[in-house]
């Protein structure tokens, strides 16, 4: 069956495919009479409007690209979810795509998303891509920044973060006032801010206390669970054992829970856990007392929403650069 057309709808109802143009996008003027008629023949012939021509006609297409780093990660659907409840009312529908932390991919993924003319986009960056995001805002597009900045520290371009340097610091200071000083580190890419952020802030503690670092203990992972994976069976198998492992993403502390406890390892009991991130798993894997910065990914959502609101229907000028301060806690 071949697909109804407009001239399909001019011809049943006996009017100019203008008038039709005008009866169904309610633009212009046209009697109740022909309005009526024009109304009856597009439902009876079940007759839906080409989006993508109405699209390039307004210039808009009602949708959001988002592209983070893992789409399985609840952190990061958790902010789609702020975001998405945040437009709802607006119409825009968001499509969501993964960068899987390559930046080969995300450069393609963002030359998709230009392609289907999307409104804006919001972007978790896994680096590399800098020129390409300036010359998407340099386009008009806007795009906003989630989880991690630019290289320089780009103010220029709307960004939602956390103080990860912070949340780090006073992380690994919890751990060493608990008199841990041997301290399994799990890095996620340096390449990125937050993975940079996080162990500065790390570093920057075991200064204050004037610790030393040692490079068998720090692992430079991907924000993978297998990350995790891989940085507890490297710990475990040295002289100078780790008493507590700090995981810098909630990903990579799933991963090291599940080794932790493939090795027959109590957790607090036998080795402490901290985390920058929250990991619900967890619970299932009755690992209590975990230390964790607890992140508002939901809220962040929501605050990335009002800036796209701003930028798409209030016609308000950025930059907004929304930075989340970190708040230590511990799952019982």
């Amino acid at each position: 069956m071949n697909k109804v057309t407009i001239k399909d709808v001019a011809k049943e109802s006996g009017v100019s495919t203008a008038t039709v143009s005008r009866v169904l996008s309610n633009t212009g003027y046209a009697s109740d009479e022909i309005k009526e008629r024009v109304r009856t023949a597009a439902k009876n012939l079940n007759y839906q409007p080409n989006a993508i021509a109405r699209s390039l006609k307004m210039d808009r297409t009602n949708t959001i690209g988002v592209i983070i780093p893992d789409i399985s990660n609840p952190y990061f659907m958790r902010i789609s979810r702020g975001i998405e409840d945040t437009l709802q009312n607006e119409n825009y529908n968001l499509i969501f795509v993964s960068g899987d932390e390559n930046q080969t991919k995300e450069q393609k993924m963002l030359k998709v998303l230009m392609e289907k003319r999307v409104d804006a986009i919001v972007l978790a960056t896994s680096g590399g891509n800098d020129e390409l995001i300036y010359q998407i805002r340099d386009s008009g597009v806007p795009i906003v920044l989630i989880d991690r900045k630019l290289q320089g520290d780009a103010h220029e371009i709307d960004s939602v973060v956390e103080d990860n340097l912070e949340g780090a610091y006073q992380l690994t200071k919890r751990l060493i006032q608990q008199g841990h000083t041997n301290i399994g580190v799990i890095n996620g890419s340096l390449k990125v801010s937050t993975g940079l952020e996080r162990y500065l802030g790390f570093k920057k503690a075991m200064d204050e206390y004037r610790l030393d670092l040692y490079p068998e203990l720090i692992f430079n992972g991907n924000f993978l669970e297998e990350d995790g994976v891989k940085a507890v069976t490297n710990f475990l198998q040295l002289d100078r054992k780790p008493t507590a492992v700090l995981s810098f993403n909630n990903t990579m502390t799933f991963g090291a829970i599940i080794q932790l406890k493939r090795m027959g390892l109590n957790i607090p009991d036998d080795i402490v856990i901290a985390s920058y991130g929250e990991t619900e798993a967890a619970q299932l894997l009755e690992a209590p007392n975990i230390l964790y910065v607890k992140q508002l990914p939901y809220e962040i959502g929501v605050k990335v929403g009002e800036i796209l609101l701003d930028r798409l229907i209030n016609n308000i000028k950025g930059p907004t650069n929304e930075m989340f301060q970190p708040i230590i806690d511990i799952r019982e």
